[in-house]
């Protein structure tokens, strides 16, 4: 099998990002070994507004970090703690047998932690900034992003949701393009397209990025002076930028 192409499409300037035409575990695996990570949603609409609505990132859809959580009796959520993430291959492989990914009762605990509940309903984007559902999924710039949209002629953003099952079930969101009204689509069985997966990668201008964990110097920071060695992170990310 050919090894997938990684497109560098966005230079650095504070985060660079990078697309492969694969699917989701190949995906995932390759942006990876380049130093790349999932995007989630708020990055998402961040390079979206920062590149622009004729951007190929804005123009084209994506696969992001967050899921979107089935669970009877309960309902239905928008997690930054999806299961696939950590089990991209077995979840992958389950869309390429045309079966759902059935969760046990840890992982819906775990990844129903912090998660937002979903209606299916289609969420105006005037509204971004007084809904739970966008500011969990953008963040502090969800009226922004709304803002943006709406200047792209696109006034709501739609949800779409699969139905319910007898068990609880993960799918991940495919984070739509302009041209889709940037819809957050939690429905589809897909992981196994070669559609396209997004990653990102801090740059050094705003952080210290390694091939493994990323820090940020506020969080190295605040680390330091915790430990008891004020004063010194300016130094330790000078220091471990000469290790690139």
């Amino acid at each position: 099998m050919a090894k997938p192409q990684i497109n560098v499409d966005i230079k650095p300037r504070g985060t660079a990002s990078a697309y492969v035409a694969t699917s989701f575990d190949e995906g995932k695996e390759a942006l990876a070994k380049e130093g790349y990570r999932i995007i989630s949603l708020q990055e998402n609409a961040r390079l979206r507004m920062q590149e622009g609505k004729d951007a190929f990132v804005s123009q084209n859809g994506n696969w992001t970090r967050e899921g979107v959580l089935y669970v009877p009796g309960k309902g239905k959520y928008l997690t930054k703690n999806s299961p696939i993430m950590a089990n991209a291959k077995q979840a992958t492989d389950c869309h390429r047998k045309g079966e759902d990914f059935y969760l046990t009762a840890e992982q819906v605990e775990q990844s129903l932690d912090g998660a937002v509940e979903l209606t299916g309903k289609s969420i105006p984007t005037n509204g971004f900034g007084s809904s739970d559902i966008a500011v969990y999924a953008f963040g502090e710039e969800a009226q922004k992003y709304g803002d943006f949209l709406k200047e792209a002629k696109i006034t709501e953003m739609p949800v779409y949701l699969a139905s319910m099952e007898n068990k609880p079930f993960a799918r991940q969101i495919w984070f739509r393009s302009l041209g889709g009204w940037s819809e957050l689509y939690g429905d589809g069985r897909l992981l196994d397209s070669d559609y396209g997966v997004r990653g990102v990668q801090d740059s050094a201008e705003g952080t210290v990025a390694k091939k493994g964990e990323v820090y940020t110097p506020a969080q190295m920071e605040k680390a330091l002076k915790e430990l008891g060695f004020p004063g010194v992170s300016k130094g330790l990310v000078e220091k471990l930028r000469t290790f690139n």
